[in-house]
């Protein structure tokens, strides 16, 4: 670990689709969870039953790790009255946190109609700016979740100006909008980003003209861009303050989890400590690079840089090498060991095209299909099998240390939490063989077995009582029962404080503000400003709005800064969107 730094606990969060996928980010690293409930998450294709979450927390508090819950899009006011239960529910279960976007809880919340869950402003609030951050750090919400498009020189800013926790995002795929600022998917087929429903228009293909009708760009993924990796700045960013990272991909499958998830922990482990409990023992070698990702980019941390992938949207996986030679039904890349099924792909007039791997031959590599790429063609491989079979195959489990301790008759276990359990021994018979019976108690108690404990120090202080194996195991087994009754009992969840009205940054607000209820209207009236206009799904106008607000800007892509021409891009369907360019902070919008 670095010197001064990994005094610091910062929190590894983990993206989970449903209980298993929660349960593995726990015992692969991950110190907190998100995941959705029932209703009302920003990803509505992965919903989970109370009972579901309840495991996952149970589990979790076993560690010391959170649960936090995903309510994170814009509500109907019957939708809130639903939303609000189910919040009730979730607290009387032990979720720690939930994610919110709609300002109707938050007004729930400041008129005492909440339980003291925690609230964390989502990255759907739009949290790009200081004033925003300061905003919620006013009102009382324990954490906000900064947009992805924060830059390092931003994040030292705003932690050095706020007391509230920050969070921010370390991996996975981005939005091109700023989030909660994307209107596209809705206008084009009404499904809503903010209601949980995008379509992912952003992977589609688009044509780029100025206003003259030159082609600038055609049939290309022009808002497509690279997956998220911050993994180079985790010691910039701790430095900075924040408290959690969070990786991205409620929608990634359980080995996507297994491998993210491990890589990022051994990682913050050399420059800070988990805020969960626990030793990770991990049975692979992590790789980013061999699950799920359309190449990386570290977006715009430092500076801008390019974060876009026009070609495809789909997963590259990682670089193997270059065609060296191609034969009648094969072709060889050089020094790469690979196996049967193993998915391949590469670029050919600058479009994706893929194989798998029917049979594997030293280097040559006979594919599934009767394609072949060119000599010098640069291969990836986005599906590997035998690293996908060692995932699922993964026996990785966390364990708690525990420290055991006799004497004067009386076995007592500390945690690495100080949690401390003790039980008499009643025992009359002597040992014949105190060395041969303190060895016996040393090994079974060392023994721990499937339980969620591994043991550290054995300490016999006095002399032992002659105990058969099948006891010293039944006692191993009933301390180890009621410690970890003692942990759950002496954990602490952090409540909400009272929150309170604060005058918002804007005065004016329109349909980029997601007003959808009449609590979150109310809040935004007790917050000082003026509401000039509901959301955009509550009145279904879409024409000659901005659909979306962005910092990948296609001037900059074509090198085109200085150019004074107007451009609009035209998609699949020939539908034509007008661009504008806010050229001073380098953002781009995307009008109706």
């Amino acid at each position: 670990m670095v010197e001064g730094i990994n005094t610091k606990k910062v929190e590894l969060l983990a993206p989970a689709k449903d209980k298993e996928t929660a349960i593995a980010a726990i015992d692969y690293g991950a110190d907190a969870i998100y995941i959705g409930a029932s209703d009302f998450g920003a990803r509505k294709a992965v919903p989970n039953s109370l009972d579901d979450i309840k495991e996952v927390v149970n589990y979790a508090h076993k560690f010391y790790a959170k649960v936090h819950v995903t309510i994170n899009t814009i509500l109907t006011d019957n939708e809130l009255i639903e939303a609000q239960k189910l919040i009730h529910k979730l607290y009387e279960i032990g979720v720690d946190a939930i994610i919110v976007q709609d300002m109707g809880i938050i007004e729930l919340a400041i008129k005492g109609k909440l339980p003291p869950v925690q609230i964390h402003a989502s990255t759907q609030c739009d949290n790009s700016t200081i004033e925003k951050v300061k905003f919620f750090e006013n009102i009382g919400v324990s954490r906000v979740i900064l947009a992805r498009e924060t830059s390092l020189e931003q994040m030292n800013e705003i932690c050095k100006n706020t007391n509230c926790e920050i969070e921010t995002f370390i991996h996975g795929a981005l939005c091109v909008s700023y989030s909660g600022q994307c209107y596209l998917s809705y206008a084009i087929g009404g499904r809503s980003a903010n209601r949980g429903e995008c379509a992912q228009p952003c992977r589609k293909k688009y044509s780029l003209i100025d206003d003259e009708g030159n082609i600038i760009a055609k049939n290309k993924h022009l808002l497509n861009l690279r997956d998220f990796n911050a993994s180079k700045h985790l010691e910039e960013l701790i430095k900075a303050g924040v408290k959690s990272f969070k990786i991205e991909g409620r929608l990634k499958d359980i080995n996507y989890v297994k491998n993210v998830v491990s890589f990022y922990r051994q990682e913050i482990d050399k420059y800070a400590a988990k805020t969960s409990s626990g030793k990770i023992d991990c049975d692979f070698i992590p790789d980013l690079n061999k699950s799920f990702n359309r190449g990386f980019t570290d977006y715009f941390l430092i500076e801008r840089k390019k974060c876009f992938n026009f070609n495809s949207p789909k997963s590259l996986g990682e670089k193997l090498g270059k065609v060296t030679k191609i034969g009648k039904n094969y072709f060889e890349v050089a020094n790469m060991k690979l196996s049967a099924q193993d998915g391949l792909c590469w670029f050919e007039n600058k479009e994706l095209k893929g194989c798998f791997v029917n049979k594997a031959d030293g280097k040559k590599i006979f594919p599934n299909k009767q394609i072949l790429p060119q000599i010098g063609t640069t291969i990836y491989r986005n599906q590997n099998t035998s690293f996908e079979k060692q995932l699922k195959n993964s026996k990785t489990k966390r364990k708690i240390r525990v420290d055991f301790e006799f004497e004067n008759n009386i076995l007592t276990v500390q945690d690495e939490d100080k949690n401390t359990i003790s039980i008499p021994i009643t025992a009359d018979e002597k040992a014949q063989n105190s060395d041969k019976m303190k060895e016996n108690f040393i090994t079974q108690l060392g023994k721990t077995g499937e339980s969620s404990f591994y043991a550290g120090n054995i300490e016999v202080k006095t002399e032992l009582p002659f105990m058969p194996v099948s006891k010293i195991n039944e006692l191993r087994r009933q301390i180890l029962i009621k410690l970890m009754e003692e942990r759950i009992k002496n954990y602490k969840r952090e409540l909400q404080k009272p929150l309170h009205y604060t005058d918002f940054p804007l005065t004016n607000l329109y349909y980029s503000a997601n007003i959808h209820n009449t609590r979150a209207k109310e809040f935004y009236k007790n917050c000082n400003s003026q509401i000039n206009e509901m959301s955009m799904e509550s009145s279904n106008e879409i024409n000659n709005k901005c659909l979306m607000r962005t910092k990948h800007c296609l001037k900059y892509a074509f090198n085109m800064c200085k150019s004074p021409k107007k451009l609009f891009l035209i998609d699949e369907k020939g539908k034509k969107y007008r661009l504008e360019f806010d050229c001073k902070n380098c953002i781009m919008q995307i009008w109706s």
